[in-house]
């Protein structure tokens, strides 16, 4: 690690899903909105969306995409830990069984606000940007 770098840790329960100790830049969706992290930013305290993660290394040209399952990260002496249900990076991410749970969780919406279920609406919702998020995660390099 040098003056331009950090580490980062993303884990979940089952253990930690990823390690990296130069990145140069962390792209997160915050529940306030898109937030970059670079080497000795002000330390921070965030809640995460259900959403990609991109992880930088601007000396080796490594780029890493993840897909979050909501938590939050916490940045502080050049260390950035992202706590979460759970975590895939993209290379480890199955893209037919995504694609079947973005089609059941379209389903369930469609039904869901034909039946004006507002509990089902939200939890298809959820569903659907899991989904969706993982797939992004997994065709975007």
């Amino acid at each position: 690690m040098n003056e331009h770098s950090f580490k980062v840790s993303i884990v979940t329960p089952d253990g930690v899903v990823f390690e990296y100790d130069t990145a140069t830049l962390v792209v997160l969706h915050t529940t306030g909105g898109e937030l970059g992290i670079m080497a000795n930013h002000v330390p921070v305290v965030t809640s995460l969306e259900i959403s990609e993660v991109r992880v930088v290394d601007g000396q080796s040209d490594t780029k890493e995409r993840l897909a979050v399952n909501g938590g939050f990260a916490e940045f502080s002496r050049n260390i950035l830990t992202i706590v979460a249900d759970s975590a895939e990076r993209s290379g480890d991410i199955d893209v037919t069984r995504a694609e079947s749970a973005r089609a059941r969780a379209e389903r369930a919406l469609r039904e869901a606000q034909e039946a004006h279920d507002e509990h089902e609406v939200r939890r298809a919702q959820f569903a659907l940007r899991r989904a969706v998020t993982r797939i992004h995660a997994a065709s975007t390099k």
